[in-house]
């Protein structure tokens, strides 16, 4: 079911349930829904008993009584263009290559509905984004975290959206990111595989899944060491799921620094840091995870374009102060 349709539920009291508030009982109906929305769609009308809107959250259920709860669409939200600086690597009629800082949402949701690269790109792009892939997600054919910086391509065309996007599809895009993880995987190079879902508990997180789940591959290799208690990673994605590098690096026991989803509540070995490299590195603020490859065909000429990045400062600068002896 698409966001955008209206869901209508149709509810009957039953004998036990007899005398409770309205917004309770139906909170124990809609367990998806919370009680303070369902007291808004009482108050906005979209429940209904059989004389009608019902008035009241408080209302006491009887047995037998049949509600009619409206769920209205999700009306979407048409991002804004907005003038933020954008480090543009490559920019044609058709796509458009860029940096993507840390801390930039890549497009509107919920919580981040502004100042996102959507909106960036509606700035600079002009009018020749608009439509292109959807009105939340004009242009996008991929995404990086909030908190990962690097690469991205945003299409420009119709055209452009689809090819890239089927070469996503394909797995046929060149991607590759430079990590910072707690301890030394080994072997030093290697492959990580293991279906990535939801985790069973927190819905909120990704996980290796023993069922269901989408299949992923991670190839990592190990670039240098800090101490035999921190290590440079060089990741390339056979396939591309939500999270996958930060599940994976996980799933081998060597989550991401800073990463404050997959890295919380492990017990990292600091010994033989500094006071200063040791700080710096519990005090890291976000994942330590930076998209510094992409490669793809272009997809009007066929020709296969690269790019590399550079890491940015905060990463740079973690890294040289841990290579300080």
């Amino acid at each position: 079911m698409s966001d955008a349709e209206e869901i209508l539920h149709t509810l009957s009291v039953q004998p036990p349930q007899a005398g409770l508030r309205l917004d309770k009982w139906l909170a124990g109906q809609l367990p998806d829904i919370s009680r303070s929305r369902l007291q808004a769609l009482i108050a906005q009308g979209y429940v209904e008993d059989d004389t009608g809107p019902v008035e009241d959250a408080a209302d006491k259920v009887r047995p037998g009584e049949i509600y009619l709860v409206t769920i209205p669409a999700a009306e979407p939200a048409i991002p804004q263009p907005e003038d933020i600086p954008l480090e543009v690597r490559y920019e044609d009629d058709h796509l458009i290559v860029v940096e993507k800082p840390a801390g930039m949402v890549t497009h509107p949701a919920a919580g981040n509905s502004a100042h996102t690269l959507v909106n960036a790109l509606l700035h600079h792009c002009a009018a020749s984004l608009s439509g292109i892939g959807g009105v939340k997600r004009p242009g996008i054919v991929h995404r990086l975290d909030k908190d990962t910086s690097g690469l991205m391509v945003a299409a420009k065309t119709d055209k452009a959206h689809h090819a890239l996007a089927a070469q996503f599809a394909a797995h046929s895009i060149a991607r590759a990111y430079r990590a910072l993880c707690w301890g030394v995987p080994s072997p030093a190079r290697g492959e990580i595989t293991g279906n990535i879902g939801r985790h069973p508990t927190d819905r909120k997180r990704m996980a290796v899944v023993g069922r269901g789940g989408k299949e992923a591959l991670t190839r990592y290799e190990v670039r240098s060491s800090f101490q035999n208690a921190v290590s440079l990673v060089e990741c390339r994605l056979a396939t591309g799921r939500t999270h996958q590098i930060r599940v994976h690096m996980t799933s081998i026991g060597h989550p991401l620094v800073g990463d404050p989803v997959y890295g919380r509540g492990k017990s990292h070995k600091i010994k033989g840091f500094t006071d200063e490299q040791a700080e710096a590195l519990i005090r890291f603020p976000r994942q330590a995870l930076h998209a510094f490859q992409l490669g793809f065909s272009h997809p009007e000429s066929g020709e296969w374009l690269e790019f590399f990045s550079e890491l940015p400062s905060d990463f740079n600068e973690l890294i040289k102060l841990l290579e300080f002896a």
